[in-house]
């Protein structure tokens, strides 16, 4: 009559494969996210390394002066100067350079608006987490939509001149997206970030016990009583913790033995393996690791030739591709063919190499004046220009 009170408990319900499942990833390192908003968080706000080379080429990618010329002529004065100078009404140049780099080097990709529909009264930088691209039936984009929360706004790109210019870096196995450094530093990023969390942890736990009170009664017993261990206790807390009692010596009755503990060759280790990591990742941004104070670096004789391979090696290409393609953007709305490039006679950090320059092209007297300024770059002077 009351049979059905003593059933069981009905079992719980699982899939057949959870077995299989669990045992995939038993055992697996755990990796971070590989999206661009995680990445930016443990690689650029959450890595020193991350963050110093990021900021070390943008700042200096945006610093360098930049010349606006034609086939024939470089211009001091053009509305699209103008537009390169002020941006916008919240940035400068350098400003808004430094942000477009920044979304480059962090993201692969970056985005400018234009404001306007003939020569743009504006540019603006905007967000590569939020913006996605629409390819259409050829494979070619479309449109580009830009999603903040709930809303999108789309930018369409039939017809006309586009109204955003996508600067992407290079990327092997996207058509659409491009490839970023942080991408690739990703794995030296979690080693980096683990290891200063195991320091951390370490500092937390009073880094290390210098060693250990071992007890050994006359008795043949090997445990104190309640009251001798709550004395003892006591006592080093009191006589022998804290900044105050740092090298005090210590003073054992009968019975107690001191065993000095130290670090084992694998914690040892540890600090070579974070040094390690923050040189990949040094070595994925192109920047020589004595740049950033890594130590155990030798590459470069000395900071000024480190510096110098720096601009030449990583600032310079960069600046290359990002002022090449705003300069083709920006000539479709200007209805000309413009050339923005960076101006190498004004990089302190080439100094040398310029001056060696000159003086090649200088002291070789076949080459005609119209020839040496075609070799450094220099606009051809109509007859009779002084």
């Amino acid at each position: 009559m009351f049979d059905f009170l003593k059933r069981k408990a009905p079992e719980a319900k699982a899939s057949a494969t959870g077995r299989v499942i669990a045992h995939a990833s038993a055992g697996r390192v755990a990796w971070s996210p590989r999206d661009a908003v995680s990445l930016t968080r443990t690689g650029f706000t959450g890595n020193p390394v991350g963050f110093r080379a990021v900021k070390l080429i943008a700042e200096a990618a945006a610093a360098l002066p930049v010349t606006l010329q034609d086939r024939t002529t470089r211009y001091d004065a053009h509305p699209v100067i103008d537009l390169l100078t002020r941006p916008n009404g919240a940035q400068g140049r350098e400003a808004f350079l430094e942000s477009l780099y920044g979304q480059l080097l962090l993201t692969g990709n970056g985005y400018v608006e234009a404001v306007g529909e003939e020569m743009p009264g504006e540019m603006h930088v905007l967000r590569s987490d939020r913006m996605r691209l629409v390819p259409g039936a050829d494979g070619w984009p479309v449109a580009y939509e830009y999603a903040v929360g709930g809303r999108k706004h789309r930018f369409d790109l039939n017809g006309g001149v586009s109204p955003v210019c996508h600067i992407r870096a290079f990327h092997p196995q996207d058509d659409h997206y491009g490839l970023s450094p942080m991408q690739a530093a990703a794995q030296a990023l979690d080693v980096h970030n683990a290891a200063s969390r195991w320091s951390k942890a370490l500092l937390d736990n009073a880094a290390r016990p210098s060693g250990a009170i071992v007890y050994r009664g006359v008795d043949g017993h090997g445990q104190l009583s309640a009251d001798q261990f709550e004395r003892l206790q006591m006592e080093m807390e009191s006589q022998h913790q804290g900044a105050r009692n740092a090298g005090r010596p210590m003073l054992l009755e009968g019975g107690l033995d001191w065993k000095p503990m130290g670090f084992s060759p694998s914690d040892m280790e540890f600090q070579k393996t974070k040094e390690a990591a923050a040189r990949e990742i040094a070595v994925a941004f192109g920047v020589p690791p004595m740049l950033l104070g890594i130590p155990g670096d030798a590459t470069y004789a000395n900071y000024a030739e480190a510096n110098r391979a720096f601009y030449r090696l990583t600032v310079l290409p960069l600046a290359g591709r990002v002022l090449s393609s705003l300069g083709d953007w920006l000539s479709d709305f200007a209805g000309e063919v413009l050339t923005l490039a960076a101006d190498l006679d004004q990089v302190p950090a080439l100094s040398a190499e310029r001056e060696a320059l000159w003086r090649r092209v200088g002291e070789a007297g076949f080459l005609t004046d119209v020839e040496k300024r075609r070799m450094l770059g220099l606009p051809v002077v109509e007859m009779g220009d002084e």
